[in-house]
């Protein structure tokens, strides 16, 4: 394995956006991306002291995005606290059997390695820096260490703020500015990803870097590419948005950059591409993971040089663009499948923004359905104003594989088939197909309410929390047993009797 840290551009591109952040949490996020991604970690885990108590916080990420952190429990309290205790490197090619630790301590974590360096400031320690693989294919003492303290020392300046620090652990989201500010972009939501995701577009318009947006179709990509645009620096300049799958691949490179007259049989007349109309503004690249091989190769140029020759042309452009990108298929297994260059990769993913779909913002279902309510009944002059109780409890218990897209259309369907002058939108206006959606949704509700035996009921409720438990353990049955006080034996048989297993 070579390192994936290129040159020194890299280094200092992300050095720019992190001087540009104001967000604590973001410089967290940034930090813990890159490092990861140029280190090829699964998962990175950065420990911050609280400055008033000196106990720790942790900040997990995967793929540029907060994950689920319980798993990893003695990692952050057992390697992280070594780095902080002994003010060291840490570095394990088999965390399973180093003897630094107590036998069997990490055997139901799934890592494998683990390289980790402590983050000091003027001789004070304010946290740790670790990186954790599944694996020890790409992980090597040499590289690994020695990258990621050049890391942590390129991310120092911007930790070491005292106050920031302290708001981080004290203060409040400011949602209700934040909310409203993007409400009047077409983003709506209240639920906690969907505030994450505000927080993580609201500081990528404080900076100029590509954006990569990751999410999957009908997630809004383009309506937050446009958000960013407009609250940016580029706000007064162009916005140009570029399909790549909707483009023939014998099209494409006029399409982008433009061509002059004669470059080509049928070119009549010179033509100005999307790139070059873009200039001064912002350039949305969808569906990036559809563009050509030998095409990547020619962005890549115009992203390295900063200029775009016109097809037939000897002569290169000044092009001042700001590129967001985004892909509803992961570029990282295109990357595996030598279907995406690797240095193009690198330089779009400088900041990655991961988009959750409408199954994981489920509380923002009744917001989203009520603003094409408004829209879709203007539109067709109709006086309906809300949704029947029925319509969205339906919705909410709905999954919606076209995301934000299929609701919209949901609601735009069920708005045609209203009555002119009914001021409420009741399940009885639903299509056919969508009534028996409706009824078989009834009989799931009505069959959830039918009493069951104290027995079953009592029973389901134990199984609910010693499941529970084993999660929390990382599905350590004695642990498990000594934190619900029972015996070990006696989980193993509720285990058995309840039919609880490891894989749910």
């Amino acid at each position: 394995m070579t390192s994936p840290i290129k040159n020194t551009a890299d280094l200092f591109e992300l050095v720019k956006i992190l001087g540009q952040q104001t967000d604590f949490q973001e410089v967290l996020r940034l930090i813990a991306h890159h490092s990861a991604q140029w280190l090829k970690a699964d998962l990175t885990l950065i420990l911050m002291l609280n400055p008033h108590t000196r106990e720790t916080v942790k900040t997990m990420i995967k793929e540029g995005r907060t994950v689920e952190q319980k798993r990893y429990r003695d990692i952050h309290i057992h390697v992280g606290g070594w780095i902080i205790a002994n003010r060291q490197p840490f570095l394990s090619l088999n965390l399973q059997r180093d003897e630094r630790f107590m036998k069997g301590l990490f055997d139901r974590v799934p890592i494998r390695s683990v390289a980790g360096v402590p983050l000091i400031i003027e001789g004070i320690i304010i946290g740790a820096l670790i990186l954790l693989y599944q694996e020890t294919t790409d992980i090597n003492q040499q590289i690994t260490i020695e990258p990621l303290e050049n890391l942590a020392a390129l991310a120092v300046p911007f930790l070491r703020n005292t106050q920031k620090i302290r708001e981080y652990f004290d203060s409040s989201l400011p949602q209700a500015s934040l909310l409203e500010k993007y409400k009047n972009a077409g983003l709506f939501g209240k639920s906690p990803r969907f505030i994450e995701l505000l927080q993580t577009v609201e500081a990528a318009t404080r900076c100029d870097a590509r954006v990569l947006l990751v999410g999957k179709t009908g997630t809004g990509k383009e309506l937050i590419a446009k958000a960013i645009h407009r609250f940016s620096s580029r706000e007064s300049g162009p916005f140009v948005a570029i399909d790549c799958g909707a483009i023939p691949p014998t099209l494409l490179e006029s399409e982008f950059f433009g061509h002059t007259k004669g470059a080509y049989t049928g070119a009549h007349s010179e033509r100005q591409g999307l790139f070059l109309k873009a200039i001064g503004g912002t350039l949305f690249m969808d569906e990036i993971n559809n563009l050509p091989y030998d095409m990547q190769s020619k962005l890549l140029r115009v992203i390295e040089e900063g200029e775009v020759r016109p097809v037939g042309s000897d002569q290169f452009i000044k092009a001042d663009i700001r590129i967001i990108a985004a892909s509803s298929t992961s570029l990282k297994e295109l990357l595996a499948e030598n279907k995406f260059r690797e240095d193009l990769f690198f330089r779009l993913h400088v900041y990655p923004i991961y988009i959750p779909d409408l199954n994981e913002r489920i509380e923002d279902i009744p917001l989203l359905a009520e603003y094409f309510l408004l829209q879709y009944v203007k539109k067709q002059d109709k006086k309906a104003s809300h949704f029947h109780e029925e319509v969205i409890d339906f919705m909410k218990q709905r999954r919606w594989d076209g995301h934000i897209r299929e609701l919209e259309n949901f609601v735009e369907r069920i708005v045609t088939v209203t009555p002119v002058d009914a001021k409420i939108i009741d399940p009885a206006f639903f299509p056919g197909e969508l009534q028996q959606e409706l009824q078989d949704y009834r009989l799931k509700i009505n069959n959830r309410m039918k009493a069951a035996p104290l027995k079953d009921q009592l029973n389901k409720h134990e199984a609910e929390i010693i499941r529970k438990a084993l999660i929390e353990c990382g599905w350590n049955q004695s642990q498990a047993a000594r934190k619900l006080q029972t015996s070990e034996s006696n989980i193993r048989y509720k285990m058995s009797q309840f039919k609880i297993h490891r894989d749910e």
